[in-house]
């Protein structure tokens, strides 16, 4: 397709990628007025180049204005925890509590944690941070009859895997389901962001190497901060 076939946002956005691969993380991004004239386009269609690099996590809203933002985490597809990936970027992990109790389970986490009805599971939620930035809200269920210690030992601002490793429990497979999704208005507050932005959905079930359920996990992550890796092999 030749240039002057492309939409104007597009094009607007193709000029806007230039301009940020001269910038530094942090930098403000020139106005949308300022642009508009730059670029002989109404701000309208700024605004729209402007969305598609915030939602691909090129820039991000600081206050008024709107700045280079930091790479995207790139988090591997394995049975580690947040805090190791986290780690091995160089970047700082944290977490805020959000809820940590015991509750009775549902019909659906009776199944897949092999209790029997009217079984309780600990309820974790916590939202996940890096250096300092909220990027994801993790929710994390496990059998009380096999962690009931948890609720007076464990420290929610550390990692959850290594305690559970700490209990002897060695972590066999997973199954894990990923799709895109847009965030309740609940989790777009608690993440600082809107209900508008695409998040990423992780589902995952963890099994101990006997096969026993370990954990429920529902993982929502911001998509204009968080990416995914895996490495497949035949």
């Amino acid at each position: 397709m030749a240039t002057a076939d492309l939409p104007k946002y597009y094009r607007v956005r193709t000029e806007l990628d230039t301009i940020l691969d001269t910038l530094d993380i942090g930098d403000t991004v020139p106005p949308e007025r300022t642009l508009s004239e730059r670029f002989g386009v109404s701000r309208e269609t700024v605004r729209q180049a402007l969305h598609d690099l915030l939602v691909e996590g090129r820039i991000e809203r600081r206050g008024r204005g709107t700045v280079v933002s930091s790479p995207k985490l790139l988090q591997p597809l394995s049975l580690r925890s947040y805090t190791e990936g986290a780690k091995e970027q160089g970047r700082v992990p944290g977490r805020v509590l959000v809820t940590f109790e015991e509750i009775v389970a549902s019909e659906t986490l009776c199944t897949e944690l092999d209790l029997e009805a009217g079984g309780t599971v600990l309820h974790l939620e916590r939202v996940l941070l890096a250096d300092g930035e909220k990027l994801g809200l993790e929710s994390t269920y496990l059998p009380t009859h096999r962690f009931a210690g948890f609720l007076e030992s464990f420290d929610p601002e550390t990692s959850l895997y290594a305690a559970i490793r700490a209990t002897g429990v060695t972590f066999g497979v997973a199954e894990e389901r990923i799709e895109t999704v847009l965030a309740a208005p609940r989790e777009a507050g608690l993440l600082e962001t809107t209900t508008a932005m695409p998040m990423i959905l992780l589902n995952r079930r963890s099994l101990d190497v006997h096969g026993d359920p370990i954990e429920r996990v529902r993982s929502l992550y911001r998509g204009d901060r968080m990416a995914f890796r895996a490495i497949l092999r035949e």
